[in-house]
Formats: C-alpha cells, sequence, structure tokens
C-alpha cells in the first residue's frame, strides 16, 4: 500500500515507511472506510488523525507524551493526546495536567484545553490508538493502531538520543519495553485520570524534570503555558 495519500508529514512518513506497506496498515486502513460507509462518526476528523505526526517532525521531537485513545465527544479529538480544541471544557485528566504545571513550573491555570502550542517546541503528544467511533470510548482498539503507534515509538528510540519518555498510568507505562533507557530517558506517573491522579501524579514533577534536562545540554525549555 503507498503512503502518498496519507496526510502526514514527510519525515514521518520516511521512519516509518515500512509500516505503510504491512498488511496491518491495509485493513487499518478497510476498517476506517467501512465505519465512514456505515455512517459512523469517526473522531477526530480525517485531516486531524496524524496531527500529531504534522506537527512535530520526526527530527524535532524532544519530549514524548503518552495518551491511549481520542476523545469521543463532539468537537473534543484533534489528534493530540489529552488536548481539545479551542472552546471545548477541559476534560478532567487535562484539570488534573494543568494542576500539575500550575504547582510544578507555576503555569496560569489556562480556561482552554488545546495543547497545539507544546508541539512546536518539539512536544510529542501521541494517542497509542488515533481514532474512536463516536461516544464509544477505546471501539478503535486492536485494529492495527497500536502496532502502527508502536513502531514511531520504536523508530524514536531506534533513530534518536536523549528523547525523554513521560509514561503517565500502567498503559503507557508498558511502552517502555519498546524505548532504550540507554539513550533516552523515561519518567514515569501515575496517570492524570481523576481516579489516580492523587496516588502520584499530583507532585510528580515531570514538567520541571524535562526543563531541566533541555537547560542542562544547552536547550531551551518548554514554555509549558498554553
Amino acid at each position: 500500500m503507498s503512503d502518498a495519500n496519507i496526510q502526514m508529514h514527510e519525515s514521518w512518513k520516511t521512519a516509518l515507511k515500512a509500516e505503510f506497506e504491512k498488511p496491518y496498515f491495509a485493513e487499518l486502513k478497510r476498517f476506517l472506510q467501512a465505519e465512514k460507509a456505515a455512517g459512523k462518526t469517526i473522531y477526530p476528523p480525517g485531516s486531524l488523525i496524524f496531527n500529531a505526526f504534522n506537527s512535530t517532525p520526526f527530527d524535532q521531537v524532544r519530549i514524548v507524551i503518552l495518551g491511549q485513545d481520542p476523545y469521543h465527544g463532539p468537537g473534543q479529538a484533534h489528534g493530540l493526546c489529552f488536548s481539545v480544541q479551542h472552546g471545548v471544557k477541559p476534560p478532567p485528566s487535562l484539570v488534573n495536567i494543568y494542576k500539575e504545571l500550575q504547582s510544578d513550573v507555576g503555569i496560569t491555570l489556562p480556561t482552554h484545553g488545546c495543547l497545539q502550542s507544546w508541539t512546536t517546541q518539539g512536544v510529542f503528544l501521541l494517542n497509542a490508538i488515533l481514532t474512536v467511533e463516536a461516544n464509544k470510548p477505546a471501539s478503535h482498539q486492536k485494529r492495527g493502531w497500536e502496532e502502527f503507534t508502536n513502531a514511531a515509538i520504536q523508530q524514536l528510540s531506534l533513530q534518536r538520543e536523549g528523547l525523554i519518555f513521560m509514561l503517565w498510568g500502567n498503559f503507557a507505562q508498558q511502552k517502555a519495553a519498546l524505548i532504550d533507557e540507554r539513550k533516552h530517558t523515561i519518567l514515569k506517573a501515575p496517570h492524570p485520570s481523576p481516579f489516580s491522579a492523587h496516588t502520584g501524579f499530583l507532585g510528580c514533577g515531570h514538567f520541571s524534570k524535562a526543563n531541566a534536562i533541555l537547560t542542562a545540554r544547552g536547550e531551551a525549555p518548554v514554555n509549558w503555558q498554553v
């Protein structure tokens, strides 16, 4: 299968070229086309499925934050984990991320939930699953997206050095097996969900730790204010 019609930054197309040729990717595409043909609403919109890959080119990634599944409500998902589009109320997990940012690096609590400004500073906001059916969380699990995004993590681990991976919750932490810890930094904490944030996400200090690592090697820190 050709990657010519995939709306993705060329740097990522090069890094993931082998994936587009694999049977699972053709199956995934067929599944999505069939769902759409059946009249089902899929989030995010087609042009935003690969937003994370378009917003942060492969060679510009500095920090990776991993999510699981896109938001499944109208107007929320736009292809960046934990982020929602302007005009949409920040979901509970994002509210807790903002609380941690406020106590950790002193941001002013934002009134919106759009994290797009992080992506241009090298923060790759990757969901393991890139699409979802409206109002059906995890409905596109085990359709091939996990294999594709695992490959993205593996290529970053293999081809890049000194990246910082923020793995929040058990699901994200399982991805540590894909990352070479001799070359990269892995920061682990509980998930920012209201069910678990109080067990160690709040107070984890990941944002200041990441900036300290970047600053120590002469790179610009991330401006986490959105």
